[in-house]
């Protein structure tokens, strides 16, 4: 599933399309609709100009003029394009002023839907690990008392990090996936802070981590996959003291460390 390197590099890369106005709407999936009327959600589309395009955690969030939200999810295979032609995946058209933004999803559990007031499920989530400050970050880890990997997954706690993230920026700051959260102290809390923020931005910079099929707007894959140290590399030797990288579940999510680097 993208995280937010991923959904920030795609976010970027439709930016272009602020100021442009929807001339017309074809959504062909009542499954990443999430239910909603096609016909209807297109006659609100329809009209509306672009306003702002951000990410919000993993979510990409499209404000319009005059009100109203577009909210992307892009699942595990949902992709948002700037050209070619629509496939037998391609679940929503936006036909704009100029150019045309397609919705892919071979798997359809992404989402792509409109409200007129801001998205009740954003509301629920954390805060943005880019911005929150260290202070804000070590008193809410103080307050949680669980297996540290668990807690990044978390999007209550910080919105954006997924598995990848998760792992490589344990991995930074030498802590174990299972490491509890109520035995961090503030210099424990500094280093997963900071590791968390670099990996993060190494990796925007990189335009994300293409494991799989993850392509920006302009069908770009990311770089980020080849500054992995932990992530998806079990057996194969550290890359700081050379112990085979191990992989242990945590939260029904597999889990990649180093058992020499990384402490309890």
């Amino acid at each position: 599933m993208p995280e937010l390197p991923e959904v920030e590099t795609v976010a970027r890369s439709i930016a272009r399309l602020v100021g442009r106005r929807i001339l017309a709407a074809e959504l062909r999936s009542t499954r990443v609709l999430r239910g909603g009327d096609p016909d209807a959600m297109a006659a609100r589309l329809r009209g509306r100009r672009i306003a702002r395009i951000q990410r919000y955690g993993k979510f990409i969030l499209v404000s319009l003029e005059g009100g109203g939200y577009l909210l992307i999810h892009l699942g595990m295979t949902g992709r948002l394009l700037l050209a070619g032609p629509a496939g037998k995946h391609t679940h929503a058209i936006l036909t704009l002023d100029r150019g045309t933004l397609l919705y892919d999803d071979s798997r359809q559990f992404g989402c792509f839907y409109f409200s007129e007031e801001f998205p009740p499920r954003l509301r629920k989530l954390g805060p943005e690990p880019l911005e929150v400050r260290f202070e804000d970050f070590a008193a809410a880890l103080r307050r949680r008392h669980t297996r540290i990997k668990a807690l990044l997954l978390n999007q209550a706690f910080v919105r954006g990090i997924g598995n990848i993230y998760a792992d490589e920026a344990l991995f930074r700051a030498g802590i174990h996936p299972l490491a509890q959260t109520s035995r961090f102290g503030g210099a424990r809390a500094r280093r997963l802070f900071d590791a968390m923020v670099a990996v993060l931005s190494e990796a925007i910079a990189a335009g994300g981590s293409s494991v799989s099929d993850y392509v920006d707007a302009r069908g770009r894959k990311g770089f980020f996959q080849f500054s992995h140290r932990v992530y998806q590399r079990t057996g194969e030797p550290c890359l700081t003291c050379g112990t085979p990288i191990r992989r242990l579940l945590v939260a029904a999510r597999s889990s990649h460390f180093c058992p020499r680097c990384q402490k309890r």
